[in-house]
């Protein structure tokens, strides 16, 4: 039930320990929670392609299994719901395209909570794991979009940025 938040804290954490052994990059918990979500994303993204086998991660037919059946085309929404966590973890660590990525995987965040919420109330198990219960998986979700959007932000001002202005380097 942690393993998804883990995987984003953790890595926040240590970027954050980065930050303070002197990495200017991860010097403020918003850079370091921003790149752990890009952690975060390529480890889910990356589950969207492994084939079911027992691996320790989720496996394509387990997300597929997690798609509302109002959605059409289950598998291929899975594919690309994948390619877009992975792009959107790319977007997160440069600072040229961090507000935008910030802002399109707060959209699919929210886009996606149909399929959590699927997948607590059908008890969807992911990877033998019994179902995330709701009452943990739509916070969850709520704090994947909560950093999301922390990344459309100025880093002193949490005024949205546009244009040139995203370059403003969070180093």
């Amino acid at each position: 039930m942690f393993e998804s938040l883990l995987l984003f804290a953790v890595p926040a954490l240590v970027f954050r320990l980065l930050g303070v052994l002197g990495i200017r990059r991860f010097a403020t918990w918003r850079a370091a929670v921003v790149h752990g979500l890009a952690a975060l994303l390529v480890a889910s993204g990356s589950a969207h392609f492994v084939p079911d086998g027992g691996s320790l991660m989720p496996s394509h037919d387990d997300l597929t299994a997690m798609v509302p059946p109002f959605v059409p085309l289950p598998h291929l929404v899975v594919y690309v719901t994948g390619v877009l966590e992975l792009l959107g973890a790319a977007g997160l660590v440069r600072t040229a395209t961090r507000p935008a990525a910030g802002f399109c995987l707060a959209v699919l965040f929210v886009l996606m909570l149909p399929a959590n919420v699927y997948a607590a109330m059908e008890d969807v198990p992911l990877n033998g794991d019994p179902a995330t219960p709701l009452w943990f998986r739509v916070p969850e979700q709520f704090v994947y979009i909560a950093v999301a959007l922390l990344a459309t932000t100025d880093r002193g001002t949490g005024r949205t940025v546009r244009g040139r202005r995203a370059e403003v380097s969070w180093r």
